[in-house]
């Protein structure tokens, strides 16, 4: 019997995982993918919003301002990566310049600095902005993230203060027998005292399983294309064009790893799974981000991928206790800005929520930072050289786009939450995340996983069930 099982291991999920584990409580994570952060935690803009667009009052707004404070402490006590670069909302007529003082105003009502700039301000902090600038929106305290390694290291960072997870196990029925939950996956049955639905896009319909509800999620795709780390400072802000009923629209943003992302489109799917692309839809992503900014050099492309949002009938994320049981608390509908509310989020729900109806003791030996990975990358020639000659994995280049060593992989196979696809390593390392996207690395890659398993290297997946990559006649 669990105190509580989180549904979901997401940055949701796992955030809220990392706030238990500082109680002393029985906590188990459920997730039907092979990995941490495989849904929407792994595919969007890597954004931590400011806060300034969300409607004053709702969730959104509440979480989203609570959360972008939050970030720095949390990815230096997580080893994340975050770049605080500002955003820059930008108009391309007058009336859009009355629309960005709208949002400025809008902005003092949620307590988010901004800056109106004129065109020749925005011109000389970003050159390579469209010609028909009027002016933008400036945003100091957006910032982008990485959104694999929070999520990673979130959960791995529950698991070393005592949280336990199991991954594949998709959740099929959901029964409340004598003041429990029997929790019924593919594999298993689990019992627990309490659930936290962290189900993304699946979230309405774990909470149906309990209760009717008056909601239903509907998934929206975003089409992105991520280019190769080209030019440094060809953008140097997060760059929104007017935010419509659609969302915040097709942005173009350096990533913490140097790379440029432009996108995402936005049209609702029937398919709670569909994440593929579309030329005709890719098209208008590249003309929407054309109309931002000048020249972006889209033969530098490395590849173009989807992901999605669980948009919620609501309009608002749904942050409560189920309407019939206070022991089932959903966190469902958690769209943009989900994840600059993440940090947020996790202290309201374990905190606030459950914290009134469950009594959760301090540890006293509670550890906040993960152990730190070690990136020959960012050391100095005399750092490295040192490092290789206490132990020369470093010294063995396996991705040469990425530059990413044997010791790094080793490092990372030997954590609380370790890989076991070829996907979940390029999370971690951004091994096939080059221009040769894994040509060169993965065969190598494939034998290494294999000898360090003790599996066939016809074993080895690249992502989920019937994804093998080798496959040899006998």
């Amino acid at each position: 019997m669990f105190d509580i099982i989180v549904i979901g291991a997401g940055v949701i999920g796992s955030l809220i995982a990392r706030k238990l584990s500082s109680y002393k409580c029985n906590v188990l994570v459920l997730d039907k993918e092979n990995d941490v952060g495989n849904g929407t935690s792994m595919a969007n803009s890597a954004i931590v919003h400011s806060g300034y667009d969300p409607v004053p009052g709702t969730n959104k707004a509440k979480f989203n301002v609570l959360g972008n404070k939050m970030f720095p402490k949390m990815c230096e006590q997580l080893d994340v990566s975050l770049g605080k670069i500002g955003s820059l909302t930008i108009a391309v007529n007058d009336e859009q310049i009355s629309t960005l003082k709208e949002l400025a105003q809008r902005a003092k009502i949620n307590g988010v600095e901004v800056k109106l700039l004129t065109k020749e301000e925005v011109i000389a902090i970003e050159p390579n902005i469209t010609s028909e600038v009027k002016g933008a929106l400036l945003a100091p305290s957006a910032m982008i993230v990485n959104p694999f390694t929070l999520t990673l290291h979130a959960l791995e960072n529950a698991v070393d203060n005592g949280v336990n997870v199991c991954f594949n196990e998709m959740v099929k029925d959901i029964k409340y027998v004598d003041n429990h939950f029997e929790i019924q996956t593919e594999k298993n049955i689990y019992q627990s005292r309490f659930i936290i639905n962290c189900a993304g896009v699946y979230a309405d319909q774990i909470h149906a399983l309990i209760e009717d509800i008056d909601y239903e999620i509907n998934p929206r795709k975003g089409q992105y294309f991520l280019l190769d780390h080209f030019k440094p400072g060809f953008v140097r802000h997060v760059l929104f064009p007017l935010p419509s009923e659609k969302g915040k629209g097709v942005l173009v943003s350096p990533t913490t790893s140097g790379n440029y992302i432009v996108g995402p489109s936005s049209e609702f799917t029937s398919s709670k799974d569909d994440v593929s692309t579309d030329a005709e839809t890719l098209k208008s992503v590249r003309q929407q981000a054309s109309n931002l900014v000048k020249n972006i050099p889209f033969n530098q492309t490395i590849r173009v991928f989807a992901g999605l949002r669980p948009t919620p009938s609501t309009h608002d994320f749904i942050i409560d206790f189920a309407k019939t049981n206070k022991q089932f608390i959903n966190v469902s509908g958690i769209e943009s800005p989900g994840l600059a509310s993440s940090p947020a989020i996790a202290e309201y729900v374990v905190d606030n929520l459950l914290q009134s109806v469950f009594t959760l003791v301090k540890k006293d030996d509670y550890n906040p930072i993960v152990r730190k990975r070690i990136n020959p990358k960012t050391l100095s020639i005399d750092e490295r050289n040192a490092l290789i000659k206490e132990n020369n994995a470093y010294g063995k280049i396996i991705c040469n786009c990425e530059k990413v060593t044997l010791g790094e992989l080793l490092d990372e196979l030997n954590r609380s939450v370790p890989p076991r696809t070829i996907k979940s390593i390029k999370k971690r390392l951004r091994m096939g995340f080059g221009k040769c996207q894994g040509g060169f690395c993965h065969p190598n890659l494939i034998k290494l996983l294999a000898s360090y398993y003790h599996v066939d290297m016809q074993d080895i997946l690249y992502d989920g069930e019937n994804t093998n990559i080798c496959c040899f006649k006998k």
